[in-house]
Formats: C-alpha cells, sequence, structure tokens
C-alpha cells in the first residue's frame, strides 16, 4: 500500500467523539519548529551586521516616501533602484504603520523569513519523498554540510551566516524558491508527498500555473540572482518528470500540447509580474556588471568553503543510477538536473567574469544535500554502504559544526571550547540621534560606512553600486570624499566637497584629526570615533 493512503481506523475513547486519531507532530514540524525557536534566538541575540546597514536604509528611505523613495544612501533620486523590490516595499509600508525604524524591521523580518524557508523546505522534500524524516534531514545537511572555513554571504544558509542574514530579501527569495519549486514538481509529475496541486484532469487549472509563474516573478522581483537558481531548478523538475511524448492528434498528443501551453503560460505570468514593477526595470540588470568585481572573492574560496557538502555525491549518482534503470535517462532525475544546470550557471560566471553568478553557489549545494537527507531518510534494516554513507555525513555535520558552525548556536557564556562567534559590529545609535534623517555624512570607518544610512542619514559617496546612481558619478563622490579626508586637504577645499554634496557631519574614526572648521558633538566609548558638524 502507498504511503500516501489514508487507512482510516476505528476510534477509541474520547477521540471517538471525532471520529480522528489525536494530532500528533511529524519529526520535520517538532525538529523544525525547535529549529525555528533556536535559530530565532542565535539570530537577535548578535548585533545586525555587514548588508543590514543597507536593508535598513531602504526601509527608512520607504517609511518617508513610500511611492517615490529616495536613493537608499544618497541624497538623490531613486528611481530604478532594484532594492526597491515588493519585498522592501511591503517592510516600508510595516515601518509606517507601526511607526518603527529600519533596523527593528530587518531584525523582525528575520523569523519570517525563517518560516518562509522551513515551509518552503518541508512542501519542496513532500514532493521528492513521502519519508517523514527526509525533510529533518535534507534541512541538517543543508545548515551544516558546507565546509570547514567561514562562507559568509548574503544566500548562504549555514548556521553561521544565518545569524546575520535572515533578515535580508535573499533569504525570503529562497524560501519562495522552495515553495516554487514544490509546486512546479508536484505539477511536474512528482508522487513523494501526500498533497498533489493538480485538478482532476490530472493537468491542474491554468490559474494555478499561472500562480506558479507569478511566483517565479516575485522572485525575481525581489532577488534577482536568486531567480536565476530558482529558474533553473524549475527546468529541472519539468524536464525531468515530464513524460510528455504523444506526437499527431491523438489523445497523448492533445494532453502534451495542453501541459506545454500550460507552462507557457506560466513563463509568461513571470515575466508579466516583473515587467509591471514600477520602481524599477529588473531586465535592465541584466547587462549591469557593476558589482561583479566584488564577488569574485566567491570563486577563490569555493574548496574551503563547501567540500563537506560533497558528501552529498553518492546520494545524487544514486539517484541518477536509479532514474536510468527506471526510465532510461540518468539526467532525468530532477535533482541530478539542478545540480548540473547550477554548475554551468556557476562556471559561465568564472568563465565570462560575471563573477555575480557565484552568489548562487549556496544553491548549487541544494541537490547534494537533499539528496543525501532523501537517502538517509530510507526504513531500515539498512545495506551496508548506506550505513557507511550516514557515517560519512555524520563525520562531515560534525566537522562542519564544530570548525564553523557551532558559535552561530552557542553563547559564550556556556562555550567550552572558544568557538569562532559571529562578527561583533558596533551600533551608530549615539550619533544618529544628533542626525538628521536626509542630512549627508562623510566618514573613513568601514563599519560607519556599511551601518550608518540604516538609521536615516544619507553618505556623501554611498559604499555599495546602484543602478539608481550612474557608476561613474559614485566613483566621483569616492574621490571626492577620499580627497576631503587627505591630511593635506586646505580648509577651502574641503568646503567645496562639503558645498557640492551638501555634507553637514563628520564621522571619524579616532586617529583621523577633526578639520579646524568642524564642531566636535560626541563619541562613542566603544570604537572612540568622533561625530562633528560642519558648516552653519
Amino acid at each position: 500500500m502507498s504511503a500516501d493512503v489514508l487507512v482510516r481506523r476505528v476510534a477509541h475513547g474520547a477521540t471517538a467523539l471525532r471520529g480522528t486519531s489525536p494530532w500528533r507532530p511529524t519529526p520535520y514540524q517538532l525538529f523544525g519548529g525547535l529549529f525555528f525557536l533556536v535559530m530565532t534566538l542565535a539570530y537577535w541575540r548578535v548585533p545586525l551586521c555587514c548588508d543590514a546597514g543597507q536593508h535598513a536604509a531602504v526601509v527608512e528611505r520607504l517609511k518617508a516616501h513610500l511611492l517615490s523613495p529616495r536613493h537608499p544612501m544618497a541624497d538623490l533620486p531613486g528611481a530604478g533602484s532594484p532594492y526597491y523590490s515588493p519585498y522592501a516595499v511591503a517592510q516600508g509600508a510595516f515601518a509606517r504603520l507601526t511607526g518603527l525604524g529600519g533596523w527593528a524591521v530587518v531584525r523582525l523580518s528575520g523569523p519570517f523569513n525563517l518560516l518562509v524557508l522551513l515551509t518552503g523546505i518541508g512542501r519542496f522534500v513532500r514532493v521528492l519523498t513521502p519519508r517523514p524524516w527526509a525533510p529533518v534531514l535534507g534541512l541538517g545537511a543543508m545548515v551544516l554540510l558546507w565546509g570547514t572555513e567561514r562562507a559568509w554571504w548574503s544566500g548562504y544558509l549555514g548556521l553561521m551566516s544565518m545569524t546575520g542574514n535572515l533578515g535580508y530579501p535573499s533569504t525570503f527569495a529562497i524560501g519562495l524558491a522552495f515553495w516554487a519549486w514544490a509546486l512546479t514538481g508536484a505539477r511536474a509529475g512528482g508522487t513523494g508527498g501526500p498533497v498533489r496541486y493538480v485538478g482532476p484532469s490530472g493537468l491542474g487549472s491554468a490559474s494555478g500555473y499561472a500562480g506558479v509563474g507569478a511566483l517565479y516573478g516575485l522572485i525575481v522581483l525581489v532577488h534577482p540572482i536568486t531567480s536565476i537558481a530558482a529558474v533553473l531548478g524549475a527546468v529541472a523538475f519539468v524536464a525531468g518528470w515530464w513524460r510528455g511524448t504523444g506526437t499527431g492528434t491523438g489523445p497523448a498528443a492533445r494532453s502534451t500540447a495542453a501541459v506545454a501551453g500550460r507552462w507557457l503560460l506560466a513563463g509568461a505570468a513571470a515575466l508579466l509580474v516583473a515587467a509591471c514593477w514600477p520602481y524599477f526595470d529588473v531586465f535592465a540588470l541584466a547587462g549591469d556588471r557593476s558589482v561583479d568585481a566584488m564577488h569574485e572573492r566567491l570563486y577563490e574560496g569555493m574548496p574551503g568553503h563547501f567540500w563537506l557538502a560533497l558528501t552529498g555525491v553518492p546520494a545524487l549518482w544514486l539517484r541518477a543510477r536509479r532514474a536510468g534503470r527506471e526510465a532510461g535517462h540518468r539526467w532525468r532525475d530532477p535533482l541530478v538536473l539542478m545540480f548540473a544546470l547550477e554548475c554551468l550557471a556557476v562556471a559561465y560566471g568564472w568563465v565570462g567574469g560575471h563573477y555575480t553568478y557565484g552568489r548562487i553557489l549556496g544553491l548549487t549545494l541544494v541537490p547534494l544535500q537533499f539528496a543525501l537527507g532523501v537517502e538517509l531518510a530510507a526504513p531500515r534494516p539498512w545495506p551496508r554502504w548506506r550505513r557507511g554513507l550516514g557515517l560519512v555525513a555524520a563525520a562531515g555535520a560534525c566537522a562542519g559544526f564544530l570548525t564553523v558552525q557551532a558559535g552561530a548556536v552557542v553563547p559564550p557564556a556556556l562555550d567550552p571550547v572558544g568557538f569562532d562567534q559571529p562578527p561583533r559590529w558596533p551600533t551608530y545609535a549615539w550619533a544618529a540621534q544628533h542626525i538628521e534623517p536626509g542630512e549627508a555624512v562623510i566618514t573613513d570607518g568601514y563599519y560607519a560606512v556599511h551601518l550608518i544610512s540604516g538609521y536615516g542619514p544619507d553618505l556623501a559617496a554611498p559604499a555599495w553600486p546602484d543602478p539608481a546612481l550612474d557608476e561613474g558619478e559614485r566613483l566621483r563622490r569616492l574621490a571626492a570624499v577620499r580627497s576631503y579626508l587627505d591630511p593635506a586637504s586646505t580648509r577651502a577645499e574641503r568646503t567645496a566637497v562639503a558645498r557640492r554634496y551638501h555634507v553637514r557631519w563628520l564621522l571619524l574614526t579616532r586617529w583621523r584629526k577633526v578639520p579646524e572648521e568642524a564642531t566636535v558633538v560626541a563619541w562613542s566609548r566603544e570604537t572612540g570615533e568622533v561625530l562633528a558638524r560642519v558648516g552653519p
């Protein structure tokens, strides 16, 4: 009997009144709930850092002007900035309704994004297999089987990196990608889970396919680079499980044409959703190479960052072998095809110098990690080779946890070993309380240039490229800031820069001399940085 068949049992005791058995959580509901609690606490205990300042700044600009926000980090128009995605606009609307600041909204977004991610993983695995422990083991592999060197990038979902990026749009987009793959796989012919998303005809309604396409369009808008991996995954499920081979004019051919038409409808819906977003033109980003240089580092550390994920290669090979026996095409397994397509995309980024494609490296590991989880969820007794695979996977998980990931969930007070902890950046609320939103700041601090905009002030020179600001203009602004901070600069030169970019404040590190025309207003006991006012 299939594992998906519901067997009605005779109800006894109190349950006889309802005619059903008492509810019991599945292994994934139990362990997923515990993971949600632990990871949320781990995320909240660490000060937000890194790209969080950019995302908090986006919320602040939308909170001030929801329909026509300014540039996220400069006193410039913000039209065309891809940071103003549907996800960010929802955050901005939430901030306006509640009165919360950008930092608080980003902090609260972490648990929400984690919930979307965990539920998406559950649905995704149910399409692959009905084995109840598969999503638990897949989740464990996803957060532990990376490498023995820290990989800290947006979109990387190891335990350590989660403490920093749970509140980012990339995490939300990845959660949506798991949901999209689950819905795509169910329509393409997946039989693993107890829920099928198809109608009585076996094809599903046209509106359902359009809805799936709209979901992919939303992913494109929320995080364009994640959408590349999401679309490749969709191609893998459709190509891997679709058995439409009818030709001519018979019923089989009509069924094949109907399915193809529905997938074309899904693609059209995705393009329509992406094209209709009024804040920026997502298709114009295809030729933008302004952020490629900063992503070259993604390729340089690949072995140390990812080698433990290779534990899943035997499981992926087994899936390919089984697909070959059953269908005659080894590449027809969706996870195998997904891995191959994403590896090709990453390789294209390296060969062509489009290093931004390296951002999908984290999702390239998903087929390996979840193929391993599905394989190790097989019922016992296990053959010798599967026991060996389980031991290797357990050893890899322990190595990943002890070398990189443990510090994410083990606070220093309870740490008997001295695990590496997540980065702890200073906060700048002490400075922001003196600066009005929209006033321009010049700073020479690495932390300050990444974080101060999250409180509402602008930077004379934005830290990140943005299509809303011509890259040549951003570089000229950076050069002007360097000129201003040059010890050899004259008062007249500094005044000219300050007037050109409407600079009102200096936020300087403790080894930088405060210019004679500036007035010190506050300083930080934590970092020794000084806030000084310039101009009238």
